[in-house]
């Protein structure tokens, strides 16, 4: 599978990203997942890198089953090879514990 003309390009990069998108489209999945001992009732997260694109539900469905407790620091891994996909779920903030 492969893009035969692309008009309007400016760059290469256009091409590979419009037959990355095409072929095999990715995105990084933020939601949240629930905390508790936190002044917060949720906790935001992302994927560190992109999944493919038919994953995403999946992911944001797995990630609703998890809850956390504080302290939790940014960047934190909540969920190692989420799916089996090699790619990381994590914190994209730090809470601390309350109480």
């Amino acid at each position: 599978e492969k893009i035969l003309s692309v008009k309007g390009d400016s760059c290469k990069k256009g091409i590979e990203y419009a037959e990355k998108e095409i072929f095999h489209p990715e995105r990084i999945v933020t939601t949240t997942v629930k905390i508790s001992g936190a002044s917060l009732i949720l906790l935001p997260v992302k994927t560190e890198v992109s999944v493919p694109k038919e994953l995403c539900f999946k992911v944001i469905e797995s990630a609703s089953k998890l809850q956390v407790r504080a302290p939790v620091r940014m960047g934190e891994v909540l969920i190692r090879d989420i799916l089996k996909s090699g790619v990381n779920l994590v914190a994209t903030r730090s809470v601390e514990k309350v109480g």
